[in-house]
């Protein structure tokens, strides 16, 4: 439905008026930032397309087209996404995790590829769009639509099809099936086969504006900050949604942050030590969490300096801290700390100890505040 979907009201009225018209385009493209709501457009699209009695404004949602929406079910909606291997290239389709998908879309339309990713337990595996697709959506769109109306394919992320799969796509939009149309929903359209891209019809998705961004978060988490929740997700409702659910570690994180700087600062080495094994006992993937927010607050402390609040994105509690410790990062050190944050993330990822990860950084980073 429609209404699922956060602001982006006029490619909302875009879409309802071309379906209206009988205008809709065999071969649509939403392109445009993580999280800005393509998928979400995508499959409300798909469902109001669908339903056997759409109105003014939205699908019906309760028609039997729409009901099977409720579950993704709709046998006339098919899905393809990007998956990491399964046993043998061969096998390697959509349909062995389309339970998983189903899932993740009931869950919301609002995420990511590292979401997915974890949903399938990729851990270091690369998920693409194997050849092996091709047959399968040949088979699927050579079939007559079950409830006698259209049939949709929405294909996201797109750039992900390794060449083989992406030309057969491309010979099925050429001369599509009857009563076919492809929903196709890219975070990188320019990764996409030039020749894909020039048969469809690509709408420009952008930044969801700051105003619908607050009013989906305050219905949704009304006891949040949400003025500030929005302004640092920059127009991304997937963003704002991981910030609500990291605020507990970058609560930590910020604790972690602000003591590793004042021992460094005191050239407290003993502590140092203690700091760097309280780290190491975390996980892996929040060491990494860890790294990452520190070269937030870096990058957020150095752009501090040029008193432009409008450029800086923090936390009241971080900016309270950034009052006085901005002034340490300067011209002089900023590269060489978020160069040495980079190699710990690196080090972390490649598993090596991070007791001397951590520690090793720790004392860089004495010398690193006094330059």
């Amino acid at each position: 439905m429609f209404s699922r979907v956060v602001g982006q009201t006029d490619i909302k009225e875009r879409l309802l008026q071309e379906a209206q018209a009988g205008r809709v385009p065999h071969a649509l493209l939403l392109s445009g930032p993580s999280g800005c709501g393509k998928l979400a457009l995508a499959v409300s699209y798909a469902q109001y397309l669908l339903c056997h009695r759409p109105g003014a404004h939205d699908a019906c949602g309760e028609c039997p087209s729409c009901r099977a929406f409720t579950h993704f079910v709709h046998p006339d909606l098919h899905f393809v996404f990007p998956i990491i291997k399964y046993k043998t290239a061969e096998s390697s389709v959509c349909d062995v995790y389309i339970d998983t998908w189903r899932k993740r879309l009931q869950a919301g339309l609002y995420f990511d590829l590292n979401d997915w990713l974890g949903d399938m337990k990729a851990e270091n595996q690369q998920a693409l769009i194997y050849a092996a697709e091709a047959a399968q959506i040949q088979r699927k769109l050579a079939l007559k639509s079950t409830l006698g109306g259209r049939k949709i394919l929405i294909v996201w992320m797109p750039e992900k099809m390794n060449a083989e799969c992406a030309n057969k796509l491309l010979k099925l939009i050429e001369e599509p099936p009857e009563q076919t149309n492809f929903l196709l929903v890219s975070d990188e359209p320019e990764k996409i086969l030039p020749t894909i891209l020039s048969r469809t019809q690509q709408i420009e998705v952008k930044g969801i504006d700051h105003e619908s961004l607050v009013e989906a978060l305050r219905k949704s988490h009304p006891t949040e900050d949400v003025e500030a929740l929005a302004r640092n997700a920059r127009g991304s409702y997937t963003a704002a949604l991981k910030s609500l659910d990291a605020s507990r570690d970058n609560l930590l994180f910020f604790d972690l942050f602000v003591m590793l700087m004042r021992l460094s600062y005191q050239r407290k080495i003993k502590d140092m030590r203690k700091w760097s094994e309280q780290i190491a006992g975390m996980g892996r993937e929040r060491q990494k969490n860890f790294l990452t927010y520190c070269q937030k607050l870096i990058r957020e402390n150095f752009i501090y300096n040029f008193r432009n609040p409008e450029l800086n994105y923090m936390t009241t509690q971080e900016g309270d801290f950034a009052k006085n410790f901005a002034r340490f990062i300067n011209e002089r050190n900023v590269i060489k700390i978020m160069d040495e944050l980079s190699n710990a993330q690196r080090d972390i990822e490649q598993n090596v100890n991070p007791k001397i990860v951590f520690f090793d950084f720790a004392l860089k980073m004495i010398v690193l505040l006094i330059q």
